[in-house]
């Protein structure tokens, strides 16, 4: 879809949800039995004076927000809570809130963000902090050996079929929906995301994307330009639109020096990371692997036949294991987080497939120098697709196929249900997840460093953005690319199924030893085969296949 068609439709939906939710909806909103109506019904002059209030903590531009602001933030957040919990309901309930620590964000906002809601409840949160590369593990054991020992787990959607599936989550009541403005989620996050067997489990608190980042300086340099021309590269110097071009331009910036420093071009990610490293792979396969005919692209939806083995997947690998020779030294022990923190913020490479955090990042977080440098787009397409069903490669007559990686389908909130025999108990649990999955909270949380990106349509208000102090040209290009990804028709979809990351840790294992040279790209795909071939037979093939086509919407 074009960009400014798109930005039309986004638009005018906007103005038909505010008529939609004008005096007359809200008054009989107003009159109808629930909690948490107050902040629902506050004037949209009052939600426009807290959101450029709340945006302005610190301010974009003046150094990285501290716990100070989290608290601050929190607290002027708390209006909805006000409206269904009286001041010291909670007193002598404690709560085990299990989440991540990953780049002293998430449960470390969440803290902050909790602490003003812990003194007007009365509650007690307990936390318990995880690194992301031990997320799985910990998880799965506590649902293996029954002992799930915390009351709120932060958790994403593909994790859904191993702890909703087995009961161990409490229904959302409807106050909450309210209180958090459930019909603001963007589309491809509303349900079945979130729900299992039709009833809603989860407060949604970020929607899930790899875009693609890239140095704006490396792709405008006249220097680099005629060297390209010189050297025969195809077509004029520029950002990449294709993993071809990509690769190409990789190999043409090895040794190439930019600013006096040396300059690379892509940067993967190939050291095992709990699982979520395989996402980093995806999206250097989605193009090839998604076929815009096909819904399906990691299992045949009808056999649950992983496809990880076929032409298009191996053809990911060996780009890879190709490129790793022109990106930095030691590039086969960067993880995710290496590549997006510690390098190119820090200014090194050009390249970048990430979730939507790079770009907030890049403008508010202290490690970065590539604020003004930075500019975004969906994930490269690819000169051809191929067709798993007719076993061949095709070119579209519409061009390249792309195919955005809707990786992990964003954090949410889940209240286990081990609070349900306890009223107070369940209704403190659920308030502390409304109140992080707020409206208000979640510009903040888009706008600055927290680990999570856009969810919601109201985020994409450019005005709202400049307003707080973003450049209009970064911003519009960095939720052009969030937005258009979400809303792609061609997006890759994350399957909700049970073991999901048992099957991407064990092709992390196998794909760390294919990137050390140890295995061929097939040979590697092959094992990851019949690794997953063993795992869909130990959980349950027809169980699969059934929950795997109702993920796809199948």
């Amino acid at each position: 879809m074009r960009v400014d068609l798109y930005d039309k439709l986004v638009r005018a939906g906007a103005t038909r949800r505010d008529l939609l939710k004008g005096a007359a909806s809200m008054a009989a909103i107003a009159a109808a039995s629930g909690a948490g109506l107050g902040a629902l019904t506050r004037p949209a002059s009052a939600a426009s004076e807290l959101r450029s209030k709340i945006l302005q903590i610190p301010g974009v531009g003046k150094g990285q927000p501290t716990d100070a602001d989290f608290q601050k933030v929190g607290e002027l957040c708390l209006d909805a809570t006000k409206a269904s919990v009286k001041q010291g309901e909670f007193a002598g309930v404690e709560l085990a809130f299990m989440g991540l620590n990953n780049q002293n964000l998430h449960n470390v906002l969440f803290r902050g963000f909790l602490k003003p809601w812990e003194t007007y409840t009365g509650a007690k949160i307990n936390w318990i902090d995880l690194a992301q590369a031990d997320y799985n593990a910990r998880l799965q054991q506590s649902i293996a050996t029954g002992t799930v020992d915390f009351d709120i787990a932060e958790m994403g959607a593909p994790f859904e079929g191993d702890v909703c599936g087995k009961g161990l989550t409490s229904e959302m009541p409807d106050w909450v929906k309210k209180q958090i403005d459930f019909d603001d989620l963007v589309n491809y996050l509303k349900p079945p995301v979130g729900t299992w067997d039709g009833k809603q489990y989860r407060v949604t608190i970020d929607g899930d994307t790899h875009n693609f980042n890239y140095r704006t300086d490396v792709f405008a340099d006249a220097d680099l330009a005629k060297q390209w021309k010189d050297g025969g590269g195809a077509g004029e110097w520029g950002v990449p639109k294709t993993w071809q071009q990509v690769q190409a331009v990789t190999k043409f910036l090895k040794g190439k020096k930019f600013k006096g420093q040396d300059v690379y071009g892509y940067l993967d990610a190939p050291k095992p990371w709990g699982g979520f490293g395989f996402y980093f792979l995806g999206s250097r396969a989605t193009a090839y692997a998604k076929h815009p005919d096909d819904k399906a692209w990691l299992f045949d939806a009808d056999t649950m036949k992983p496809r990880i083995n076929n032409p298009a997947w191996v053809r990911a690998i060996q780009d890879v294991i190709d490129a790793l020779p022109s990106e930095p030294a030691d590039q086969i022990n960067a993880d995710p987080n290496t590549t997006g923190f510690q390098q190119f913020l820090a200014g090194t490479g050009s390249m970048i497939p990430w979730w939507g955090d790079i770009g907030s990042n890049a403008k508010t977080n202290d490690s970065s120098v590539i604020g003004d440098l930075c500019g975004f787009d969906i994930l490269p397409g690819s000169d051809d697709v191929y067709n798993s069903k007719a076993g061949k490669w095709e070119k579209l007559p519409s061009g390249p196929n792309y195919a955005p990686n809707l990786a992990y389908l964003g954090w949410g909130v889940y209240v286990m249900a081990r609070v349900d025999g306890d009223p107070k108990k369940h209704k403190a649990a659920w308030s502390a997840a409304a109140h992080l999955g707020g409206k208000d909270l979640a510009i903040w949380t888009a706008m600055y460093p927290s680990g999570f990106q856009c969810y919601r349509n109201s985020q994409h208000d450019i005005d709202e953005w400049v307003a707080a102090g973003y450049d209009r040209a970064f911003i519009t290009n960095y939720l052009d690319s969030q937005f258009n990804s979400y809303n792609h028709p061609n997006g890759a979809i994350e399957p909700r199924i049970p073991g999901i990351f048992q099957y991407y840790s064990a092709a992390e294992d196998i794909l760390a030893n294919t990137f050390a040279g140890k295995m061929k790209a097939q040979e590697g795909a092959d094992a990851i085969a019949a690794a997953w071939e063993k795992l869909t037979d130990q959980i349950g093939r027809e169980k699969q296949i059934k929950l795997y086509k109702a993920s796809l919407g199948a």
